[in-house]
């Protein structure tokens, strides 16, 4: 059985959400074999040095707990996590991977990606995105002091959420052509993602081939979720706080 998950987003700004993953980890997770996490763990990530920052051990611990049970735990890079690093994936027991990663199981197979590189028409964020993907923007930014970056961080955040708050829509979905291409690319694979906080299921016919593409949820204070893969069926299981 494989769990993915995306978009929780979590920080000490957010304990309902925290509460529930760490109630995830402890418990259903590990009922499992494999949990995928497609991006945007956390709300922001200003690097693998702060991650004896008390929220973010907590965090952590609680990967490594869970990963030192048995669940083999994935994760790519999000919008807003993609300073993660192999200091921060050492110390949580989990492996980072490549956005898009093709995942093949005895009976099916899948592409995962956190899904914001096929948002082509939000030409501001593509903006943002290639540049803050780009390693001398990332090692300028790492180079700073902590409280710098938390400071930058703060500012990115608060730029973030007017922009949002001054749309009708602050999620721009996937560019059509952009994601028929994809599909094709990738032998036509269930395509699963984050990242629009739309969560639902479409059908594409690629080249007169049915390709299933799922958008996973993101994560609140009092709910979250998870698309589970049974080996027959991919569900959704929503994720609520303990009674």
């Amino acid at each position: 059985m494989i769990l993915f998950i995306s978009d929780l987003h979590l920080s000490p700004r957010s304990p309902g959400a925290t509460a529930l993953f760490l109630d995830f980890l402890a418990g259903r997770a590990r009922q499992t074999d494999e949990l995928y996490i497609l991006g945007d763990l956390f709300e922001a990530w200003i690097g693998d040095d702060d991650i004896s920052e008390p929220y973010n051990a907590s965090i952590v611990a609680a990967l490594r707990a869970a990963s030192d049970s048995g669940l083999r735990i994935s994760l790519l890079h999000g919008n807003r996590d993609f300073l993660l690093g192999a200091g921060f994936a050492a110390a949580a027991g989990l492996r980072l991977i490549d956005d898009p990663t093709l995942v093949s199981t005895a009976e099916w197979q899948f592409v995962l990606a956190h899904g914001d590189a096929l948002c082509l028409d939000d030409t501001a964020y593509m903006a943002f995105r290639a540049q803050v993907r780009d390693p001398q923007w990332q090692a300028a930014l790492l180079a700073k002091p902590l409280a710098e970056r938390r400071a930058i961080a703060a500012n990115m955040r608060e730029v973030s959420e007017t922009s949002q708050r001054a749309k009708t829509n602050p999620y721009t979905d996937l560019q059509p052509a952009a994601t028929e291409d994809f599909l094709r690319a990738h032998g036509y694979a269930t395509f699963i993602h984050g990242h629009t906080h739309q969560p639902a299921t479409h059908d594409h016919i690629v080249d007169g081939i049915h390709v299933e593409r799922w958008v996973l949820a993101d994560w609140h204070e009092d709910r979250g979720e998870c698309l589970v893969w049974d080996g027959e069926a991919l569900r959704r299981e929503t994720i609520l706080p303990a009674a």
